[in-house]
């Protein structure tokens, strides 16, 4: 179920919470570079759930980054080196889908990170064929029709703000516009194109769910399917392959998302997965034999497999701890492709036949220069609040860490606002933990994953009370016998680098340092600007934040820019120019307006980046910036 608080998150594989997990003590420690850590290879699946497979089931459709930007590959059941499919030296381009019945493959990329992608098919020559042309066309895929001939992608071209419907013919890549949008958002299709589920968010508490009948002329309006009243949030996973259902999301029943069955035919709803946990997806493989569901327990994934004929799930061996994710079958049903994610290694491919269940992994994405066993693990930690609220969040404790060691540290902030720092691999906590700096991914109130209450508490509320949560993360640390009190600082990307922006003017004494990486500094113009493609839930952003046009004062209040004479600690600022989110003047103005305080300001602008980092070699940069920036300002001069 999309969460639509989290706007301003972008690099949520670096922001990611995870660390080590077989720490030897007895191994003497070793450091590694940020090049050596980002030599790790980030894997990805096709993005289509249902032809991440050749037609032949011989070859995996992955994308991967070891040429140093995002590519398409196809990798074979039987391990070895991947095919590359897609040969872009700048613009990171991802998997999307095998076509049915031959070698083509759908690929998505946009240009320099500006969020305008487009939808690409390469033929079987190699040649890529832009689909979606146009310089301000953002589009998507969305699914395979059931019979193979045709596929539908959602486009703004005839609005910006607006994604319209279009079916593509497989063979001739002739469209038509199936359905003009009056605003909402396009969630899921039935197999047969007859039936589409539109969500309507009001605000980020209450939304609705709309249903289209495509095949009948005389009802195409939107159905509404979710009549209630109060605040119920509502979304949509995926409509059942026999297209008799909708699976759909909501918190009506609890404190979490649950998972619920809307009948077609009769309107009837019945629980299908209820948790003490939000469900975060649910999908099923091509005939609807197996479902594959996930709770967030805790800030891990909890994955399912459910055969459902016998109502039992199925069970993989050979696979490590950690993660499993992003679940692709083949054809025939009888392989599954998937993704193991630990605190210690980066997403790897695995594949298993289902009648068996034992596992083969085809790739090892850590850089093998790299002894695992020497790093660090995570554990999920829970401190007091200004107000006894507990916080939970993600810690890392170098191994070098001790009482006669006292180490530096860094609270960690979380993109969203409505985000959460959960564990799995993060090659940028890994490589500051290795040299020696213990982080804290504080998961504020506002945060997704711990119930509709949790989530809802900094509501109209940003830069103060949650903010405050982060400040107490400082004194929780501060008790820590192993972490050096004297030595605390700030961390985060987007929303959470407007916190690090904000903790250093609204509380100049509570962290040492900041690193504020494409952070919002200056909220009436942030609101003022979102790209157009956001309009289908403004209205539930502007309710989150407050409409520019009617809230301006508490939007300069809570802005950093206005109250920069306040900043007195070092501050590190890192902006890509391309960035349609937090636009680059919000970065240019923070760092002028600390530079006049006679502060030490590092800026780092990256020329060829949007909202997160794209591109290797960029993100190496990044990286070193950020331990030579604590190197000298938090560890060496606190």
């Amino acid at each position: 179920m999309i969460n639509r608080r989290i706007l301003l998150t972008g690099v949520a594989a670096t922001f990611a919470a995870a660390c080590a997990s077989t720490t030897d003590s007895a191994l003497p420690h070793q450091t590694y570079s940020a090049q050596t850590f980002f030599q790790t290879t980030s894997y990805s699946m096709a993005a289509s759930a249902g032809l991440g497979f050749s037609p032949d089931g011989r070859r995996i459709l992955i994308a991967n980054d070891s040429s140093g930007v995002f590519n398409a590959y196809a990798l074979s059941i039987e391990g070895g080196a991947p095919q590359q499919l897609t040969q872009s030296p700048d613009n990171a381009t991802f998997a999307v889908s095998y076509f049915p019945n031959d070698e083509r493959i759908l690929v998505g990329a946009d240009q320099g990170g500006n969020e305008l992608d487009h939808l690409y098919v390469r033929e079987r020559d190699g040649t890529l064929r832009d689909l979606t042309p146009g310089d301000n066309v953002k589009a998507d895929f969305l699914a395979w029709r059931g019979d193979g001939n045709a596929f539908w992608v959602t486009s703004n071209e005839r609005d910006p703000q607006v994604f319209d419907l279009y079916e593509y013919d497989a063979a001739t890549y002739a469209r038509t516009r199936v359905y003009e949008n009056p605003g909402m958002e396009i969630a899921g299709i039935t197999r047969d194109g007859r039936w589409l589920a539109l969500v309507r968010p009001r605000t980020s508490a209450d939304s609705d769910i709309f249903l289209v009948n495509l095949h009948a002329r005389d009802m195409r309006e939107p159905r509404l399917i979710t009549q209630h009243t109060g605040n119920i949030s509502y979304g949509v996973y995926e409509f059942t392959p026999d297209g008799a259902a909708l699976i759909y999301g909501t918190d009506e029943h609890g404190e979490y998302n649950q998972a619920w069955r809307y009948d077609l035919a009769s309107g009837e709803k019945t629980p299908l997965i209820q948790a003490e946990w939000d469900v975060m997806f649910v999908v099923h493989s091509p005939s609807g034999r197996y479902r594959v569901s996930a709770i967030n327990a805790d800030a891990s994934t909890d994955v399912t497999i459910l055969d459902t004929r016998t109502n039992t799930p199925i069970r993989l061996s050979g696979v490590p701890a950690g993660d499993l994710g992003q679940v692709r079958f083949n054809r025939d049903e009888t392989r599954i492709a998937f993704t193991v994610a630990s605190d210690t290694s980066p997403a790897d491919v695995f594949t298993a036949p289902l009648n068996t269940g034992v596992a083969t992994r085809l790739t090892h994405a850590l850089n093998p220069a790299i002894n695992e066993a020497l790093l660090v693990e995570a554990t999920v930690e829970r401190y007091p609040s200004f107000d006894g609220l507990q916080i939970p969040g993600i810690l890392y404790r170098p191994r070098t860490a001790s009482r006669t060691n006292r180490v530096p540290a860094l609270v960690l902030v979380h993109g969203g606002p409505g985000g959460q720092s959960r564990r799995g691999y993060s090659a940028m906590i890994q490589h500051l933990v290795n040299h020696g700096y213990a982080v804290f991914a504080a998961n504020n109130r506002g945060s997704s994953g711990y119930g509709k209450t949790f989530f809802h508490m900094d509501d109209r509320r940003h830069g103060e009370v949650d903010l405050d949560d982060i400040v107490y993360a400082r004194r929780y640390l501060e008790t820590l016998d192993w972490v050096d009190g004297e030595r605390i600082g700030i961390m985060g990307g987007s929303y959470g680098g407007y916190m690090v922006a904000a903790a250093l003017a609204f509380r100049p004494d509570a962290f040492d340092v900041g690193v504020n990486i494409f952070g919002v500094t200056n909220w009436e113009r942030t609101l003022n600007s979102i790209p157009p493609w956001w309009a289908s839930f403004r209205e539930a952003l502007y309710d989150e934040m407050g409409d520019p046009a009617t809230d301006a004062e508490r939007h300069r209040r809570i802005s950093p820019l206005f109250h920069a004479q306040n900043i007195r600690k070092p501050l590190l600022v890192v902006q890509g120019a391309n960035d349609p989110r937090v636009l680059q003047v919000e970065s240019d103005e923070l760092v002028a307006a600390v530079r006049a305080n006679n502060v030490p300001v590092e800026y780092v602008l990256f020329p060829d980046e949007g909202h997160g980092f794209l591109r290797k070699e960029n993100r190496i940069t990044a990286q070193e910036a950020y331990l030579r920036f604590l190197d000298q300002y938090l560890r060496g001069g606190a």
